[in-house]
Parts: structure tokens; C-alpha cells; sequence
């Protein structure tokens, strides 16, 4: 493996996707620039002419051409969505890799990026990372080349090449599987600021793999922190895009994550890679039905969200269909047709036994009340014709007969009914909640409409469950669900019935459940969301924590999460671990000397502390004038800050280049158990992506201390 570097002063971040590589200081002596470089420089410059031309030649196209003012409503959208895709960050290079291969042409070369750019010909001047030809870019190795000769990596610095780095996968040279990638490993480990990027030029080939599943296969990956899951996910939904668009502009990609500063933190990823059509949101936002006004204790939340639940709730909408007493009777000019109670008993099993949903079966009744009715009609010797039929259907008796019989519900009603008669609870839940259970459900003061209802986080996946069973949930074609483990079963069957008709990619780490809830079991968490049959990936190798901080954390395993393999670092730089212990007058002074010590390096510091602390400490940062952002929950901002405090319950999914930790045994007891407390910290302690110092003036949790 060689790399070559052009002199010149050493770089520092970068933002672009690119790696960023030191070069050796500059020497007074002169140098003759590498021609391999230039001439690579010269292709990005020609790409980015090409990729300008495209954008232009969209830009001249007129919506105004179209058929008629719909049809050029629509095309001004493709063209609008085509112009951002066809967008140039100069800050990042168009490609970032190379791969020359045998084909049956012959000898060719192909520049590897983030979107197609093609000259006025139509031949390739970069390739697609998501087109099959890129493929041997993350896969090739030298026992199995798949057609490449050689791969080039590239280093950049604000949108300019800075090196390459080559590997020679045939022609006998030694193995190189076990080599690190310099350029590989900058880009990695460069520092952080903004938002999350994405990893299409680091893409490992296990990676890959997942990357480029078939849209037909629901995958579940496990994977330990820093092994790149999320970012996984994301280039997923990209490639998926790219491979299935016609059926998925059809029927949409959908990305769910825990909370609103997780999805703005990967909310640049699937932008970067040219694709703007896909919806983001949290299990909240997607499960709005009602406002949020109360809170359930941690016991009934967890009832609420057993998967028991759900026949209870089926037995209650399908509760509501009455037993008809009295016969069907229909005036239709001298005469009057009736029809027996028994028969419209048939009628209505038959569309019970149907299965569809009970809003669409309550259209359904009048039609066949009406074929009862045509059924004697034509007895008579009378055939009047199916418009007939329809005119019965709209009748006031029937109408009236079948609005007695099937009355309408709606999913509020439903649910105050439950948590407000202790006797509509009894016959649902007969035989699978306990009457401690049902007791425990019930409201101790019942409200006296559904509208005055105080609503619960828990009960929001129950409304959708409802809503589900009255009028069917549209279907997208693929939902990316990230932090799985944490939603409870109710909340994961809401997630996979908005996939019943496409597919799923399940991302999750059993040791990161920090829900009294979450999941210990995938096949469980998979058999929720409606995809028994699924593919489990298990990912362990650690690209973003380092090797000294992931062994802190992983002390915690054993007692949270048994069985559990511990993950491995990769990483060549061990990164820095301060544990340092003051007394307790002295916890301010110590936070403030550790953000301060972080800040004088480049790249984001996060300070993460329990919920209750953030603001005492926001307070303590400001009178020292450290200049920070807050991301509560629901409450960042687009300002990008080098200092973000960080409450312990949205820090799952954010990474920063070093973490300072606030009392970890704090942490701890902030959530309703124990294990649900180390998970918290565990998850805490492994936002690090150089250096972590955890300060403490009470004793470290025993799992902790060793």
C-alpha cells in the first residue's frame, strides 16, 4: 500500500466528506507537485464543470410545457428536487475513490462519489457509490479482487485533493487485509462539528453488505456503539432510493428516531448523498393523535405498552357491533320487504370473519342489507337492476338499521371507554390482563368527555392501535427505525404497520435500552413490528469510540446486559480517559477546568449530565463565559456551538469529539431502576469519540469502579 501527499502546511478539519490527511510541514526546499495528484485535481475540476452544466441544463427546463397546470405543478417539483440534488459543496470533492478494473472492455477507470456526473455524452465522469460498478470499492480484497487492479482512497482539505493512497489488489502482491488505510483512518477519526456526516467514503465491507440488501429483506442489525449503525441505516435508505426509486417515490422511505435533537443531528446525512424526499420523525410526532397532558407512572407505562394490549383493544372496537332483535324491514312502493334478525346475523359474522378493518366493514353493511333485500325482490319474479340495490343501501331504514347495528367509533372514545368503566375494561380484558392489572388501568378520577381526557405519552401508541382497527394505516415502502430497543411492543407494532406492505431496517443495541421497556430480545422486538422472518446483523467493530473509553464503559455490561459480547475498537488511537474524583465544593470548578481543557482542541465538546443538573450547570458555564448550546429534547437550535450541554435522555445517537460527564452515580438514580440506570451511563460514557472525562465527587456505581 503507498501514499503520496503534496507538501504544504498541515490542514485541520475538514467539512466535506473527504478524508483530511496531514501532509509532511513544508521544507525550503522545492518540490515538483506530484503528477498523479494534479492530474486526479485536474479530474475533480472537470467533474465540477460537468456537474455545473447538468444543473444548468435542468434549470433552462419549463414547467410551463406541461399538459395542464397539475401536470406542471408536479414536473416544477421533480425539477426543484432535481436542482438540490445536482447542488456542488465546494467545502467537499466529488469523489473521494477510484477503482481500476478489468472488464470486457477492457482496462477502465472509475471515479467513486456521493451522485452520478456524466459528461455531454453520457459517459460516466464519477459513479454513483450506490451503482453496482461501485460495489469492489468497499468489498474488493486481494483474495478476491472482483475485477479490481487497484483502489485509490483520497485525502481532501476543503475541497481540494490532498493525497492518495493506493492499493494493488492483483498481480501477486502481498495481502493486505490486515493494513490500515491512513487515509481511512483520518477521516474516521477527524474531529466533529455540526451535525452527523455521512461515511460513504469509510463504508466497511460488513457494512456494505447491509447497505446493499434487497428492498425485500427486513433487516435487524445489533450493533455496539461506534460501529456505525445509525450512519448504516441512513446509506440504506440512499441506496434503496437509488436502486428502487420509481416503486419508493411511490410509496415513501420513512426514518423514526428517539427524539428531535437525534434527528437533527442526522438530518444532513441523506441530503449529502443527493436524496431530500425523506420523511423524518420521532415515535411522538408519529403517533400524534392527541396532546400529551399527563404522565403515567412507571408501571402502568409499561403495562400500557405490553403487546397484551392489543387484543384488548380489539375486543373493545369489535364490541361495539350489536346482535340484530328485530327483522330488517324496507318499504319499496306498495309492498314492504323483511328480512329476519337471523339473517342479518349471517351477514354480519360473515363480514367480521372478513378481517378487514371495522370502519370498512361498517360501509360494507348497507350493501349487503340491500343484497338481502334485492334476494327477495327477484323471488317476486321482479328484476329491477343493481341500481336498485344502490338506492336500497342509501334508504333511511336501511341506513338507519345499519347505523343501530354497527354504530361508528372513533379511536378517543374508544379508549376513554376503557379507561373510565370498569366494567367495558372487565369484558375486553377478560382472560388476559389480571383484575389487578384492569384495576391498575383505570382512571381514579375519569374525566367527564373524551375531550377533557388527560393523555399519556403510552397512551398514544394505544390511539394508533385503535385508529389502525378502524380505518387501516397507509403502508410506505421502507421505514428505517433506529434506537428500536427502547420503543415498547405497542410502540413497535405502530412503527411496522406503516411498513405492512414494504420493508424495515431495525437498528438498535440491546445495552443501550434505557426504557423500563426495551427489549431483550430482537426476534420479540422483530415478531412487534410484523417481520418474524428478518435478517440479524451483528456489528461489534468500533469506528468511532476509542479503545481506552470503550473498555470503561463496557465495565457495565455484566451487570445490564449479561451475555452480551463487549464491542471492539479499531481504532489505532487509544484515545485519552480522565476519571477524576473532587470533593464536592470543588464539582463546579473541576466541569468548568475539564470544558475549558476540551475547547482549546479542535473539534465538539459535549457535556452530558442528568436532566435535573442542565440547568445549574448552563447557568455555571455562562457566568464563566463558555459559550454553549442546550439540546433538551425539543429545543436545539441550527447554530452550531464547538460546547453543547447535553441532558442525559437525549444524549443516545449524538457524538462528539471529547465528553466531559457529570456524575455518573447521578445518572444512575435518575431513572426508575438500576439497569435501566447503567444502560442510561453506559450510553453516557460512549458518546466519546477521542477523549472522555468523567468527574464525580460521589462513589462511581460498583459495576463502574471495577
Amino acid at each position: 500500500m503507498s501514499t503520496s501527499r503534496v507538501p504544504g502546511p498541515r490542514p485541520t478539519t475538514t467539512t466535506g466528506g473527504g478524508p483530511a490527511v496531514p501532509a509532511p510541514t513544508a521544507t525550503p526546499t522545492t518540490r515538483p507537485p506530484d503528477p498523479t495528484l494534479a492530474a486526479e485535481q485536474a479530474h475533480l475540476e472537470r467533474a465540477r464543470a460537468e456537474l455545473r452544466r447538468m444543473r444548468e441544463a435542468t434549470e433552462s427546463l419549463d414547467a410551463g410545457t406541461a399538459s395542464d397546470a397539475f401536470n406542471a405543478a408536479y414536473l416544477d417539483l421533480v425539477l426543484a428536487r432535481r436542482v438540490a440534488s445536482l447542488q456542488d459543496d465546494p467545502r467537499t470533492t466529488l469523489f473521494f475513490g477510484r477503482i481500476d478494473c478489468r472488464t470486457g472492455h477492457g482496462e477502465e477507470t472509475f471515479h467513486i462519489g456521493r451522485r452520478h456526473v456524466s459528461d455531454e455524452g453520457g459517459d460516466p465522469v464519477v459513479v454513483d457509490w450506490r451503482a453496482p460498478i461501485s460495489t469492489p470499492f468497499y468489498r474488493a480484497s486481494p483474495a478476491d479482487p472482483m475485477g479490481v487492479d487497484l483502489r485509490r482512497r483520497f485525502g481532501v482539505d476543503r475541497g481540494r485533493l490532498t493525497a492518495y493512497e493506493d492499493e494493488r489488489l492483483t498481480h501477486g502482491e502481498a495481502d493486505h487485509t490486515g493494513d490500515r488505510s491512513a487515509i481511512l483512518a483520518a477521516e474516521i477519526e477527524r474531529p466533529r462539528s455540526g451535525p452527523m456526516r455521512d461515511i460513504v467514503s469509510t463504508i466497511q465491507p460488513e457494512q456494505d453488505e447491509v447497505v446493499r440488501s434487497d428492498l425485500a429483506t427486513s433487516i435487524c442489525v445489533q450493533g455496539a456503539p461506534g460501529t456505525g449503525k445509525t450512519a448504516v441505516g441512513l446509506h440504506r435508505a440512499a441506496w434503496l432510493l437509488y436502486s428502487f426509486r420509481e416503486r419508493l417515490d411511490r410509496s415513501g422511505v420513512l426514518v423514526v428516531g428517539p427524539n428531535r435533537a437525534f434527528l437533527d443531528h442526522i438530518g444532513a446525512v441523506l441530503p449529502s448523498l443527493g436524496e431530500v424526499r425523506v420523511r423524518h420523525a420521532t415515535i411522538d410526532t408519529l403517533l400524534d393523535h392527541a396532546r400529551v397532558r399527563a404522565e403515567d407512572p412507571t408501571a402502568i407505562a409499561v403495562l400500557k405498552g405490553d403487546a397484551r394490549m392489543a387484543e384488548v383493544l380489539r375486543r373493545a372496537v369489535w364490541a361495539s357491533v350489536g346482535t340484530p332483535t328485530d327483522p330488517l324491514v324496507v318499504p319499496r312502493g306498495a309492498r314492504r320487504w323483511r328480512v329476519p334478525a337471523y339473517e342479518v346475523q349471517d351477514e354480519v359474522d360473515a363480514l367480521v370473519r372478513r378481517g378487514v378493518r371495522y370502519g370498512a366493514a361498517r360501509d360494507l353493511l348497507p350493501q349487503r342489507l340491500a343484497h338481502l333485500v334485492m334476494v327477495r325482490i327477484e323471488r317476486s319474479g321482479d328484476f329491477p337492476g343493481d341500481r336498485v340495490q344502490d338506492t336500497i343501501a342509501r334508504s333511511a331504514p336501511v341506513r338507519a338499521y345499519a347505523k343501530e347495528l354497527w354504530p361508528a367509533r372513533d379511536a378517543a372514545a374508544v379508549l376513554f371507554g376503557l379507561l373510565s368503566d370498569a366494567a367495558a375494561l372487565a369484558e375486553a380484558a377478560d382472560g388476559i390482563l389480571t383484575d389487578d392489572e384492569q384495576a391498575a388501568l383505570l382512571w381514579a378520577s375519569p374525566p367527564r368527555t373524551k375531550g377533557a381526557a388527560r393523555w399519556t405519552r403510552a397512551d398514544l401508541a394505544l390511539l394508533d392501535e385503535l385508529h389502525d382497527l378502524l380505518e387501516r394505516t397507509p403502508s410506505l415502502g421502507h421505514v428505517v427505525l433506529d434506537e428500536a430497543q427502547d420503543l415498547s411492543p405497542m410502540q413497535l407494532r405502530a412503527v411496522g404497520r406503516r411498513a405492512s406492505t414494504g420493508s424495515l431496517t431495525v437498528l438498535g443495541d440491546i445495552a443501550q435500552g434505557t426504557t423500563p421497556w426495551a427489549t431483550t430480545s430482537w426476534d420479540a422486538a422483530m415478531g412487534h413490528l410484523g417481520r418474524p422472518d428478518h435478517r440479524l446483523v451483528t456489528l461489534d467493530r468500533g469506528f468511532r469510540v476509542p479503545g481506552l473509553v470503550i473498555d470503561f464503559a463496557a465495565r457495565l455490561l455484566p451487570a445490564m446486559a449479561p451475555g452480551l459480547g463487549a464491542p471492539r475498537s479499531v481504532r489505532e488511537n487509544p484515545g485519552r480517559l480522565d476519571v477524576v474524583a473532587v470533593e464536592t465544593a470543588q464539582r463546579s470548578a473541576a466541569v468548568l477546568e475539564a470544558v475549558v481543557a476540551a475547547t482549546a482542541e479542535p473539534g465538539s465538546v459535549g457535556v452530558i449530565v442528568a436532566d435535573a443538573e442542565v440547568a445549574g450547570l448552563s447557568a455555571d458555564l455562562t457566568a464563566a463565559g463558555v459559550a454553549h448550546g442546550r439540546l433538551d429534547a425539543e429545543h436545539g437550535d441550527d447554530e452550531d456551538r464547538q460546547v453543547e450541554l447535553v441532558p442525559a435522555s437525549v444524549a443516545k445517537g449524538l457524538e462528539f469529539d471529547r465528553v466531559v460527564v457529570l456524575e455518573p452515580a447521578a445518572l444512575v438514580e435518575a431513572e426508575p431502576d438500576e439497569r435501566t440506570g447503567l444502560r442510561r451511563l453506559y450510553v453516557v460514557l460512549t458518546r466519546a469519540v477521542s477523549g472522555l472525562t468523567v468527574v464525580h465527587s460521589r462513589p462511581l456505581p460498583e459495576a463502574l469502579a471495577g
